[in-house]
């Protein structure tokens, strides 16, 4: 007997996997193991019924994965596959944002087709209007709420009712404390922000899917404090930025790198149609995709 079914967490060897008929708990068939299927959060399997419990005999074909580089080390790490959208989520406050790091994280999300917008939670204690407003310069919807009153929630649950949602963001931004609220029950570890140095603290240490009972399914990540790029050729980085690729066309090289050459349009829109600490953190990711070693070194 065999039945279809989504993953939905990982602890060890063991696979947890969402039915029609119910949660059960899979392994991986040894010709999977051996192959490039490898299952992870949101694949698509096939389950056979062993008698003795459960194997995951096939995985689907992906339509995405998002991926992220080992910090220190070559190679990347999946975190989930089958997104029909990416949710960036940072405080107003408490800790204070790092746009920067939302860039990266956004960046990461166009790197592989994924549709992203940013959660910013927290304006019950500071509006964030300025850093509502960069994003929205950027190009990306953004749903200003606040969790703890209860502020803007109803658009962001219509969208996540729908499809699966991945939620990411730096630590202390929320994200365990949402997903408590829109799916009752789960109970998640919520961390506090440590006074020590304003950042939150991890309470999630590996990605978990969970169906929600009005339709649905959401992903929560762990806190992400260094996040890099892995395979990712830096002629197409610009590209990952939504206000900046208008203009490449302009440029008078084909291959322009958007950071000395003459002739350059993106250059010429800095601090006109592209914000200053835009442009920044292009040139810090573009010089950081430079200095990646290669696949053979």
């Amino acid at each position: 007997m065999t039945r279809s079914g989504v993953v939905l967490a990982r602890k060890g060897s063991q696979f947890q996997v969402h039915t029609a008929q119910g949660q059960v708990t899979a392994v991986l068939r040894g010709r999977v193991k051996r192959g490039d299927g490898r299952a992870i959060v949101g694949d698509r399997v096939t389950l056979e019924d062993l008698g003795s419990g459960w194997a995951i005999i096939s995985v689907e074909s992906r339509t995405n994965v998002l991926e992220r580089r080992v910090p220190g080390g070559r190679g990347s790490r999946p975190i989930a596959a089958n997104l029909d959208r990416v949710l960036v989520m940072t405080a107003t406050v408490n800790p204070d944002p790092v746009p920067q790091l939302l860039d990266r994280l956004l960046v990461l999300a166009e790197a592989d087709d994924i549709p992203a917008m940013v959660v910013v939670n927290k304006i019950d204690l500071d509006p964030g209007t300025a850093l509502i407003t960069r994003m929205e310069r950027a190009g990306y919807p953004v749903l200003p709420i606040s969790v703890a009153k209860g502020i803007g929630l109803a658009p962001l649950i219509t969208l996540m009712r729908d499809g699966v949602s991945l939620v990411t963001g730096p630590s202390g931004a929320g994200k365990s404390s949402l997903l408590n609220l829109l799916q009752p029950g789960l109970r998640l570890l919520t961390g506090k922000v440590s006074g020590k140095d304003g950042r939150g603290t991890h309470t999630t240490v590996s990605a978990i899917m969970i169906p929600m009972d009005e339709g649905g399914y959401l992903v929560d990540t762990p806190g992400l404090s260094d996040v890099g790029f892995w395979g990712l050729d830096p002629v197409n980085l610009v590209q990952c930025f939504p206000d900046l690729r208008p203009f490449t066309d302009g440029c008078r090289f084909p291959d322009c790198s958007h950071r000395s050459e003459p002739g350059c349009a993106v250059r010429e829109q800095v601090g006109i149609a592209i914000a200053e600490d835009r442009y920044a953190s292009y040139c810090l990711f573009r010089e950081e995709l430079g200095s990646e070693p290669r696949d053979w070194e």
